[in-house]
């Protein structure tokens, strides 16, 4: 039997999306193995509550900061808990250079593995370079191309790094009956798409509201259901109403029933051009059998196959999300064709269990628990 790992998360992030969702879903994954899983976090934090709500052991730590204060709050807490874990997972710039911070002068800190959620540039001076290639044991990424990018942008060893796509809950994303679940959900009876993301400016939801005009006169009948909340929230909604869209475009704002919403729709799309690794909408929506059109930002074309599975377009480009867009909603057999291929794809790439093998054998490696 394997020895059970001790296993802290680090998350400075005071915001809701992907990235919080993985530390959960992740941390459940290895609780439920036996391992030993704690995060530390500020306790404003969302994901403070969201670990509380789910059991997840939680520590409310100050790290909303790269400050001097922030630091020696975190060096103190480490002094007290870091002899209990053998590995340490930060996921945001500022946890990852308080806990690196936090190792000088001889301090104990557990071996540092270093999550890149994201396909944000990487300002590689001198600090950067040191906090990837010193200060951190193995740096993982949630898509193969975010690797590549890492090994470019910062010179960090490729054997010191691993893609490990974020996994899903199979079970829980599956096709529901679609007239049911409008009937349920009080959607009006009509070919719809829709988009499932936090609300920020990358996430293309400008874009999709322009490509939504463009294709007004040809698919009249055509609804979008905006599901999702965030900080773009207020701006998109008075949009809406400016613009006399209230009969094309219905926010629905956050839901906790995701696969029931997904499970109405006709057709998925995330028009993102920047910051993205693989998008967890993307992969449960392929799992609820939509096909999806997407942008190849990020990892995105690892989980989207062009043409097989969905449909790719060029990122700000209105004029062509519209034309790409118009392919699909022209075409119910080809939208049953590439949505079964992504169902096969995400039953055979996007499970949990995927996620934390990989996540445990990386974890293992560094803390020298291989067995």
């Amino acid at each position: 039997m394997s020895a059970s790992l001790s296993i802290l998360h680090t998350e400075a992030s005071q915001g809701w999306g992907g990235q919080e969702i993985r530390i959960l879903t992740e941390a459940e994954g290895f609780l439920a193995r036996g391992h030993r899983v704690m995060i530390a976090t500020p306790r404003e934090a969302p994901i403070f509550a969201a670990a509380q709500q789910r059991g997840i052991p939680v520590a409310g730590v100050d790290l909303r900061k790269k400050r001097l204060g922030n630091l020696k709050a975190l060096r103190a807490w480490l002094q007290h808990e870091a002899p209990v874990f053998d590995v340490v997972n930060t996921h945001s710039s500022t946890d990852a250079w308080l806990v690196a911070l936090s190792g000088l002068g001889g301090r104990r800190v557990p071996p540092v593995v270093r999550t890149r959620h994201v396909s944000t540039p990487i300002h590689a001076n001198f600090a950067t370079r040191w906090l990837y290639t010193k200060a951190t044991a193995h740096v993982v990424t949630t898509g193969e191309s975010l690797r590549l990018q890492l090994h470019r942008e910062t010179g960090m060893p490729l054997e010191r790094t691993s893609s490990v796509r974020t996994g899903i809950d199979l079970a829980r994303f599956t096709p529901l009956d679609q007239a049911a679940m409008r009937a349920k959900l009080s959607i009006p009876d009509r070919p719809t798409l829709g988009i499932l993301a936090t609300m920020r400016d990358w996430k293309g939801h400008h874009d999709l509201f322009d490509a939504m005009k463009l294709l007004k006169d040809r698919f009249p009948a055509w609804q979008l259901l905006v599901i999702g909340g965030g900080p773009a929230g207020p701006e998109l909604a008075r949009r809406v109403a400016a613009e006399r869209l209230e009969d094309t475009i219905r926010m629905v704002g956050n839901q906790d029933n995701v696969p029931e919403w997904l499970s109405a729709l006709d057709l998925f799309v995330l028009p993102s051009y920047a910051s993205e690794g693989v998008p967890q909408g993307i992969m449960q929506a392929m799992a609820c059998a939509l096909p999806v059109v997407a942008t190849p930002v990020g990892a995105i074309g690892e989980a989207v196959q062009d043409g097989l599975t969905g449909l790719m377009t060029a990122p700000r480009d209105p004029a062509q999300l519209a034309s790409t867009l118009a392919r699909l909603m022209d075409s119910a057999p080809l939208r049953r064709q590439m949505g079964q291929a992504g169902l096969a794809f995400a039953r055979a790439h996007f499970g949990i269990d995927i996620m934390v093998d990989g996540m445990e054998s990386v974890f293992r490696a560094v803390s020298g628990k291989l067995h």
